[in-house]
């Protein structure tokens, strides 16, 4: 996947500013994780009257189908070849796209530190892109482009050029020029045009994406004649995000014709702002639906296995049902962390009963972990190797047995809705493995069935109709028909 900057210069104003522009030096060859890839950015000729930057973008077929579990574009579940043999690695799409606002972003926003007069003064631009998916053909790509002050060459590529008579496939080679434009202005343009034009996207399409969608349409997409085609596209159709964007396009629209703010037009958004809460963390969630199901467990002593520098413990510490708090870790440094977080030296003394820390390996049982009502083992599991599990399932579970666990995972499916996050890569460098919400639901049953525990799974977190929630929490419950104790198991 491939995509060439070119631009013209004198010695006064140099060809080579293109640099400053890009932030990417032009004697160098720089290399980024993106989405689903690698990019890599050089430049073939750097000159004071010429100078090309070029944006090549290593597209990895198989970590794309994995983390996406075939959905998106050559992913329906009868074209299983489809998945792995496709255009993605050569053919400009949402993949590229992402790409350009990841290694450019500064250049997108038009921000330039070293030369900050750079960016507002329009450049003699030529812009190649040898692989354009168009479906809509060429008339349609000269329709989107041409009203935004490009000159546009589009030239269909065959099928096959040895056997012309099968005709043109729907790929064209794009080349667009325009002196009138500045960079930041152009690179806007590629990022909504190259999806729409395509006609698809590698992501799952969230409201974010009509906030994504202005902001790069800013200046140009409220008055384009094919304003309604891109916006439908780009938010993959979905009608109540187009219906949306579209009625923020009018606001935008008629602000501009009365030279006045979208605020003074609509006198509601600014309400609807104030009103709108943005969504916690994951990582306040995670602890929120934790605190939750221990307090519906009814317990009152609770183990926070592998705490970190807690920030549970410290959640729990606010519930007076919680009468007392262990967080156990391997790492001192932890450990330390946690002391000073909750201010152990300067707790009061009824408060200060409530809650210890001590070091721990869960690999080891433990006596000091036994006779509790509960344990929670938070974004722990996935940082052991996998042969150690079944060491730490027998020291909780068989060896302190406590009548509520907690476990929480990331599950890997969810991957895929942050498109940032580089192809291959778990969500921590840390992370042994990720499980999917089917390994995670097979090792917990298999746990439960093996110590006597009855176990149900609580998603955490937004709870994606497709991929499921980021977080996957399962609660343990010790059955009722167990034996606890030696007398109970000798009778």
């Amino acid at each position: 996947m491939f995509l060439t900057i070119s631009t013209t210069g004198t010695p006064e104003r140099p060809a080579t500013d293109l640099g400053f522009l890009l932030h990417k030096h032009p004697d160098k060859a720089q290399v980024f994780s993106t989405s689903y890839g690698t990019a890599h950015v050089l430049y073939p000729e750097a000159s004071v009257e010429r100078c090309t930057a070029a944006l090549l973008l290593e597209v990895d077929p198989v970590a794309l189908v994995r983390r996406g579990k075939g959905k998106g574009r050559g992913g329906a579940p009868d074209a299983a070849l489809a998945q792995y043999v496709n255009d993605r690695p050569y053919a400009a799409s949402s993949l590229l796209a992402v790409a350009l606002s990841g290694v450019f972003s500064s250049a997108m926003k038009g921000q330039c530190t070293a030369k900050p007069d750079l960016p507002g003064r329009p450049l003699p631009l030529r812009i190649e892109v040898p692989a354009l998916p168009a479906r809509g053909g060429a008339d349609l790509v000269r329709s989107l482009f041409e009203p935004l002050g490009w000159t546009v060459t589009v030239e269909a590529v065959a099928l096959d050029s040895e056997f012309p008579e099968w005709g043109d496939s729907r790929y064209v080679r794009l080349v667009l020029e325009s002196a009138e434009l500045t960079l930041a202005e152009a690179l806007r343009h590629l990022y909504v045009l190259l999806p729409v034009l395509d006609d698809a996207k590698h992501y799952w399409v969230s409201s974010d994406e009509v906030d994504k969608l202005l902001r790069a349409g800013e200046g140009w997409l409220p008055d384009h004649p094919e304003q309604k085609l891109i916006t439908s596209r780009y938010l993959s159709r979905r009608w109540s995000l187009t219906r949306e964007a579209m009625e923020r396009l009018e606001l935008v629209r008629l602000a501009e014709a009365d030279d006045s703010d979208v605020e003074e037009i609509d006198n509601a958004v600014e309400e609807e702002t104030e009103a709108e809460e943005k969504p916690a963390p994951l990582a306040v969630q995670r602890r929120d639906a934790i605190v939750t199901a221990l307090k519906a467990s009814g317990a009152a002593r609770v183990l926070d296995l592998g705490c970190g520098q807690g920030q549970l413990v410290q959640a729990l510490l606010k519930d007076t049902q919680f009468t007392e708090i262990v967080g156990v870790d391997v790492s001192m440094r932890a450990l330390t962390i946690a002391s000073r977080r909750l201010k152990l030296d300067r707790m009061g003394e009824r408060q200060a009963s409530r809650v210890q820390l001590f070091q721990g390996s869960l690999a080891y049982t433990d006596n000091r972990l036994k006779g509790y009502d509960a344990a929670v083992l938070s974004e722990v599991v996935e940082h052991l190797d996998l042969p150690r599990l079944p060491a730490l399932e027998y020291a909780v579970f068989g060896s302190a047995r406590p009548r509520t666990v907690l476990v929480t995972t990331p599950n890997v499916e969810y991957n895929v809705r942050w498109e940032t996050l580089p192809a291959g890569h778990s969500r921590h460098g840390d992370h042994r493995f990720e499980w999917t919400r089917e390994e995670f639901r097979d090792w917990a049953g298999r746990v439960a069935g093996r110590h006597g525990y009855d176990v149900e799974f609580v998603p955490v977190g937004p709870d994606d109709p497709e991929v499921g929630p980021p977080t996957q929490m399962a609660v343990f419950s010790l059955s009722t028909a167990t034996p606890t104790t030696k007398e109970e198991k000798a009778a």
